[in-house]
C-alpha cells in the first residue's frame, strides 16, 4: 500500500477533490488540457476520457477495480492518453460527452467512460465497466485492448461512429419554429406527471427513484392556478413518502441523492448540496401552500444538517458527502440490531421496532436503515442517542469544493425557509454565504464557478450566473437590502452578454467565443436539477416583474418564445421551464407596500404576506429612498404622504390605496 502511495501522476497538482483521489493511480492520468491532446496527436494515440465526481459510489468501484490495477494501467499507459475530468468543475465537458454516450447507448451515468480522438470526437462510450467480464458487461481490460487493436488495424471502421455522433449532436441543437400553444404545453407537462405518478409511494418512476423536486414545485403551481386537487395530492403524497423512507436521514437530517427501490427505503447514500437545497425549497413551498405542520420538522431537519455539516468557516456551503465510509457504502448511516441493543433500553428498542422499522434481520445487508413505519412523534430523545452513537464513527468523505451554482440554490432555499417558518437564522446564514461569494467575486473580478481553499476559482457557466442571481433576488425579498437586487440585475445583464446567442436564439452553457469543445453545449433539460436555461429565464422574469425594467422584460419574452419551441418536442424534460409559463396564462398580481423600512407595522404585514403561497403575485416593499427610486423608477408615483399605503394591482390596473395593514390583509382574504 505504501508503494502505491508513492506513485504520482499529473493530477497531483490539481485542486479538484475528485482528481486528487486519482493522483496516486498507476494510470498516467492527465487533467483536461492542451498537453494531453498534443501528446495524443504526436503519438497517434486515442484518448480515454473518464468523467466522474468525488462522492460517486460507482466511480469509486471502477477506480478500485481498474484504475488502481497495474494490468489495467499497463494497457491504458501503453495504448492511450488518459484524461480525468471532474464533472462538477467542468459541467460543459460532461454535458457534451454525456449527450454522446446517450446517443450511442441510449443511457448514461457516472463514471462516464469515453474513447475519442485527439480532436475530441468520441467513437465509443459507456459508463461503469468491471475489470473482467461481469454483470453482462465486457471487462474493461478486454474492452481497452480491443479498442487498441482496432485503432492499429481497422481505424476507419472504428471511427465511423465519430462523424455520425457529431452530426447527431449538432442536429439536437436545432429547434422547431412551429408556434407553440402555452396552455397546451402546461397541460402536457401535467398529463405526463399524472400518467407517470406512482400511486402507492409517490414519485414519478418505480426504481430507481429520484426526488426531482421541480416536478413537485410544478404541481404546486398547477394546483394553485387551477385549484386542481389531484395535483396537490401527487405533490403531497410524494413529499410525505420521501420523508418516511430511508431516503431521508432520520438521525442527522438531509436527503440522499436517490432511492434504489420504489418505497424510498434504500438510498444511494451520498448527499448532494443541490438535492437538499431543492428539497428545502420544495418543503418550504409545500408548507406555505398547505399549512401542513408535518413539513416544518422536515424543513428544520434539512436546514440543520446543512448548517451543521456542510457550511464552511466562511459561510458558504460544501458540495457533497460520499456514500461510502471505511470502504463500504452506507456504513456510516446504518445500525446493527445488537449495536442498538447495547445502547438503548428494551422499551426504546420496542419503540424503534414499532415506529422506525428496526428488526434483527435488518433491511440492508443485515443492518437497519431507519424509516418511519409508525409514528415519528416523541422521537427526538432516541434519535439524539443514535446521533451521538453515529458521531463516533469515521465520517464519509466530504467534498469541500464550493459551487456557486449549488450555493445559489441553497441561499435561495434558506431564504424561503426563513420567510415561511419565521426563522431569521436561516436568512442570516443565507446572507453570510452570499456575502462571501460576492466578496470572492470582486476579488476574482468576475463571478466564478467553483472554489476550494488555497486554489484559483474556476470559470463560471450559465447555471452559476442564473442560480446565484435568483438567490440574490430572493435574498433581497427576505432582507429588503437593495444592494442584493442591484447585484442580481448586474449578474443578469452579464449573463445575457456572455451566454445568450441572438443568431441561434438560445442560451448556451459556455461563453461566447469558447470553442474548446467540438460543439458548443447547451444546458436545457431539467434533470436532477433545473437547467441553466430554465433558471436564466426564471431570473429574467422575476427581475422584469420586480423592477419593471423593459430590457429584462423584452429579453424574458424573447427567451420564452424561443424556448417553448424546444420544450414542445419533449415537455416532460422541461418542467421547470414550463412552470415559468404560468406568467403567460395566469393574471399576475402586484402588491405594493409603501412605507419606511423602520415602519414596524409595514414590515410585519410584509412578512405576513411572505408566508403565503403566492406564486403569481409580485410583492414589493417601496421605502421611498433615493436608492429605491433608482431601482424602481415606475414606483415614484406611489409616494403618498401617509406613513403606510398599499396597492393591489392586477391586469395592469390598481385598486384604490389602502392605508391600514389590516385592511390590506382583509382585502386579500387573509387573517391578520
Amino acid at each position: 500500500m505504501q508503494e502505491a502511495q508513492e506513485i504520482t501522476n499529473k493530477l497531483i497538482h490539481e485542486s479538484s477533490p475528485y482528481l486528487l483521489q486519482h493522483a496516486h493511480n498507476p494510470v498516467d492520468w492527465y487533467p483536461w488540457g492542451d498537453q494531453a491532446f498534443q501528446k495524443a496527436e504526436e503519438e497517434d494515440k486515442p484518448i480515454f476520457l473518464s468523467i466522474g465526481y468525488s462522492t460517486c459510489h460507482w466511480c469509486h468501484v471502477m477506480a478500485h477495480e481498474s484504475f488502481e490495477d497495474e494490468k489495467v494501467a499497463d494497457v491504458l499507459n501503453s495504448h492511450f492518453i488518459s484524461i480525468k475530468v471532474d464533472r462538477e468543475q467542468r459541467p460543459d465537458i460532461d454535458q457534451v460527452y454525456m449527450s454522446a454516450c446517450q446517443a450511442m447507448t441510449g443511457s448514461g451515468g457516472w463514471p462516464l467512460s469515453i474513447f475519442m480522438t485527439a480532436d475530441k470526437k468520441p467513437f465509443f462510450a459507456g459508463t461503469y465497466f468491471p475489470k473482467q467480464d461481469a454483470y453482462g458487461k465486457t471487462g474493461f481490460i478486454e474492452l481497452s485492448a480491443q479498442i487498441a487493436r482496432l485503432w492499429a488495424t481497422d481505424r476507419q471502421n472504428l471511427l465511423k461512429n465519430s462523424a455520425l455522433i457529431s452530426d447527431h449532436l449538432s442536429e439536437q441543437n436545432r429547434r422547431s419554429d412551429t408556434p407553440t400553444n402555452v396552455q397546451a404545453l402546461i397541460d402536457d407537462c401535467y398529463a405526463i406527471l399524472r400518467d407517470s405518478f406512482e400511486s402507492e409511494f409517490g414519485g414519478f418512476s418505480h426504481s430507481p427513484k429520484f426526488p426531482a423536486p421541480h416536478n413537485v414545485l410544478f404541481l404546486l403551481k398547477y394546483y394553485k392556478a387551477y385549484d386542481d386537487a389531484p395535483a396537490l395530492h401527487m405533490a403531497e403524497h410524494t413529499l410525505i413518502n420521501m420523508h418516511r423512507g430511508g431516503l431521508y436521514d432520520h438521525v442527522g437530517g438531509g436527503f440522499s441523492r436517490y432511492s434504489v427501490d420504489r418505497e424510498w427505503l434504500v438510498p444511494h447514500f451520498e448527499k448532494m448540496l443541490y438535492d437538499n437545497a431543492l428539497l428545502l425549497l420544495t418543503y418550504s413551498e409545500a408548507l406555505s401552500a398547505t399549512e401542513n405542520k408535518a413539513y416544518r420538522p422536515i424543513i428544520d431537519g434539512i436546514a440543520n444538517y446543512i448548517l451543521r455539516d456542510m457550511r464552511s468557516k466562511y459561510g458558504d456551503f460544501y458540495s457533497a458527502e460520499d456514500a461510502d465510509s471505511e470502504g463500504k457504502e452506507g456504513k456510516f448511516y446504518v445500525f446493527g440490531y445488537q449495536e442498538l441493543e447495547q445502547e438503548l433500553s428494551a422499551a426504546e428498542m420496542r419503540w424503534l421496532e414499532n415506529n422506525y422499522g428496526v428488526s434483527q434481520k435488518g433491511n440492508f445487508e443485515g443492518n437497519n436503515i431507519l424509516h418511519i413505519t409508525g409514528s415519528a412523534q416523541d422521537s427526538d430523545q432516541i434519535l439524539q442517542k443514535l446521533f451521538a452513537l453515529r458521531s463516533t464513527r469515521p465520517r464519509p468523505f466530504k467534498d469541500t469544493k464550493r459551487s456557486v451554482s449549488w450555493n445559489g440554490l441553497m441561499i435561495e432555499a434558506l431564504c424561503r425557509a426563513g420567510e415561511v417558518t419565521g426563522n431569521k437564522d436561516y436568512i442570516e446564514r443565507a446572507q453570510e454565504a452570499a456575502d462571501f461569494i460576492l466578496a470572492k467575486t470582486q476579488e476574482n473580478e468576475e463571478l466564478y464557478g467553483t472554489y476550494k481553499e488555497g486554489t484559483k476559482p474556476t470559470q463560471a457557466f450559465l447555471a452559476d450566473y442564473a442560480n446565484f442571481a435568483n438567490s440574490l433576488i430572493e435574498l433581497y425579498s427576505a432582507t429588503l437590502e437593495l444592494d442584493y437586487l442591484q447585484q442580481a440585475q448586474s449578474l443578469a445583464s452579464r449573463m445575457i452578454a456572455l451566454f445568450w446567442d441572438d443568431e441561434d436564439r438560445r442560451f448556451y452553457m459556455t461563453r461566447k467565443g469558447d470553442d474548446e469543445l467540438f460543439i458548443r453545449p447547451t444546458d436545457e433539460y431539467d434533470g436532477a436539477l433545473p437547467s441553466g436555461s430554465s433558471r436564466a429565464i426564471e431570473c429574467l422574469g422575476r427581475l422584469a416583474r420586480l423592477t419593471g425594467d423593459s430590457d429584462f422584460s423584452h429579453m424574458f419574452e424573447k427567451a420564452v418564445k424561443e424556448f417553448t419551441g424546444i420544450a414542445a418536442d419533449m415537455p416532460g424534460a422541461y418542467n421547470h421551464f414550463v412552470s415559468t409559463l404560468f406568467a403567460q396564462i395566469i393574471p399576475f398580481r402586484q402588491i405594493i407596500i409603501t412605507a419606511k423600512k423602520d415602519n414596524e407595522q409595514a414590515r410585519q404585514v410584509y412578512k405576513r404576506l411572505q408566508k403565503e403561497y403566492l406564486p403569481f403575485t409580485t410583492l414589493l416593499f417601496y421605502d421611498r429612498s433615493v436608492e429605491a427610486k433608482q431601482v424602481f423608477p415606475r414606483l415614484t408615483a406611489y409616494d403618498p404622504f401617509q406613513s403606510f399605503a398599499a396597492y393591489v394591482c392586477e391586469n395592469f390596473a390598481c385598486q384604490s390605496p389602502l392605508y391600514d395593514p389590516e385592511e390590506l390583509l382583509k382585502q386579500l382574504g387573509l387573517e391578520a
